[in-house]
């Protein structure tokens, strides 16, 4: 078994949709980034691709390729999770939090679960979602940005 960590931050501005997780989830800012800047997804694939010893999502998926421009994060985390098995690796489970100060995420947290398995051909129970605020500390408590961090731990096929 082999584990890994992933950890991802993004600026939120207006004009741009939320999306965590692969789902968009109502709000009045969305994430700034080359991809739709899905925290969750990238701390996920690095927490993926980290466990097998892959490097990191920005070795396989430059921003400064233009074919990810703007591209849903699902298909990088359909991608990371493709070369993970290549290298003869399976999910045996994970888990993430997202810290944002601002919207509530737990309405959402069983359909960002199931769009992730479903990108990973995999059961929603091996992967776990939890969301906390900052209790209003620094640039994300002020509602300037959101972060998430992943673990995963994966295993041979």
């Amino acid at each position: 078994m082999r584990i890994g960590t992933g950890y991802d931050v993004h600026r939120l501005v207006k004009g741009r949709p939320l999306v965590l997780g692969g789902v968009t989830i109502p709000f009045e800012k969305g994430l700034l980034g080359h991809s739709d800047a899905d925290v969750l997804v990238h701390a996920v694939c690095d927490a993926l691709l980290g466990a097998a010893g892959l490097a990191d999502i920005g070795h396989h998926f430059p921003d400064s390729d233009e074919s990810y421009k703007n591209i849903y994060s699902i298909e990088l985390l359909r991608r990371s999770y493709a070369l993970v098995m290549a290298h003869g690796y399976v999910l045996i489970n994970m888990d993430a939090t997202i810290f944002a100060q601002a919207p509530k995420l737990a309405p959402h947290r069983e359909a960002m679960q199931r769009t992730m398995a479903q990108a990973m051909q995999v059961p929603a129970d091996q992967i776990n979602i939890k969301a906390t605020t900052t209790e209003g500390l620094g640039e994300i408590g002020a509602g300037e940005g959101m972060a998430a961090m992943c673990v995963a731990l994966i295993g041979p096929q």
